[in-house]
């Protein structure tokens, strides 16, 4: 009866401790960070700030017009600004075992206004998810990128 209730214990112990670290992802993937200048200006502020780190500003997309033109309703501003360092980028990708995190590149901070009319950044958490892949990908977006990333948002910490 003891070995029972053990093993019962371990199992719930377990889901229990799987079921939090699903509940915790998003906001552990996810940073989100409130700017103090509209849409416009922070975007200009990142971009600013990622050229000086010697990272190209691939496009910058108006998601919300996109949405509009489309047939999607009226949305407040919403801006991808995709990013790209080609020295990271071909470091991950020369290896074919690596190509798959392509899905994620180029790296894409996102900059939205929220209903009640304030400027919101959001960044993927670049070092955890370097993690996950391990490797060459743990080493580049851990390291370089996860710092040169905060570097771009310094403004809104």
């Amino acid at each position: 009866m003891n070995i029972r209730s053990l093993l019962i214990g371990i199992a719930v112990g377990i889901l229990l401790a799987v079921g939090a670290g699903w509940m915790m992802m998003p906001a552990m993937m996810l940073k989100e960070y409130q700017s103090p200048f509209g849409v416009e200006q922070t975007v200009d502020n990142i971009r600013e700030n990622a050229i000086s780190q010697g990272w190209v500003v691939a496009s910058v997309m108006a998601i919300d017009n996109s949405v509009k033109k489309y047939g999607g309703g009226d949305l407040p501003p919403v801006r991808l600004v995709n990013l790209c360092e080609p020295n990271h980028a071909y470091n991950i990708l020369k290896d074919d075992k690596n190509k798959i995190v392509s899905v994620m590149m180029p790296c894409t901070i996102s900059v939205y206004q929220k209903a009640d009319g304030k400027t919101w950044v959001c960044v993927m958490n670049a070092a955890l998810l370097g993690k996950m892949f391990g490797g060459v990908v743990a080493e580049v977006m851990g390291g370089t990128v996860a710092k040169q990333q905060q570097q771009f948002i310094n403004f809104v910490q």
